[in-house]
C-alpha cells in the first residue's frame, strides 16, 4: 500500500513523512476504518504536510471506511489549487469508492479554510451524491489540520 511521488518532489524530510504515512496507512489496510478524525488527520498531514505547493488529494474508502486508495489529483501554486468535479467523481468510480474523504494542504501553513475551499465541497459533495459516494470529511492541512465534518461544514 504505498504510494509513491517522483523524486524530485521530495527532501529527506518528505521521505521519512512519506514513510510514516504508508506505515499509518498499512495499520488501517488491514481492517482498522478510518473513522478516527486524529488518526485521518494524521496520515494527511504526512502525506501533505511537506509539499510547497498545493495538493488536493482522495482518500478512496469501502463500505467499512478502509482505504482502497489515496489519490493525489490536482497539484497547484503555492497558494491555489484548481479542482475538477469530474475527475474527483471518476477517481471515486474506478475504485469502486463507496466514501471519500477530500484533502488539501496549505502551504502557508495556516489550515483555516477558505470559502472557495467550502464552496469546492459543497459543489464535490453534490457531485458525489448523485453517484452515491459519501463524502465523509474534507481535511486542510497546515501547521494543524481543521475537519470540515468537526466543524459542521459537511
Amino acid at each position: 500500500m504505498s504510494i509513491r511521488y517522483p523524486k524530485q518532489c521530495f527532501t529527506s524530510e518528505d521521505q521519512v513523512l512519506e514513510e510514516a504515512a504508508d506505515i499509518i496507512a498499512t495499520r488501517f489496510v488491514r481492517g482498522d476504518a478510518f473513522c478516527n478524525p486524529d488518526h485521518t488527520m494524521q496520515f494527511l498531514s504526512c502525506k501533505l504536510g511537506g509539499f510547497e505547493r498545493e495538493v488536493f488529494a482522495v482518500m478512496l474508502l469501502d463500505n467499512q471506511h478502509r482505504l482502497i486508495k489515496f489519490d493525489s489529483l490536482f497539484f497547484g501554486t503555492i497558494d491555489s489549487a484548481t479542482v475538477n468535479a469530474r475527475e474527483v467523481v471518476k477517481s471515486a468510480l474506478s475504485c469502486n469508492a463507496a466514501a471519500v474523504i477530500l484533502a488539501h494542504n496549505h502551504p502557508s501553513g495556516d489550515p483555516e479554510p477558505s470559502n472557495a475551499d467550502i464552496r469546492l465541497t459543497r459543489t464535490l459533495c453534490d457531485a458525489l451524491a448523485l453517484i452515491e459516494v459519501r463524502v465523509l470529511d474534507h481535511i486542510v492541512v497546515g501547521k494543524s489540520c481543521v475537519s470540515f465534518a468537526q466543524r459542521g461544514l459537511i
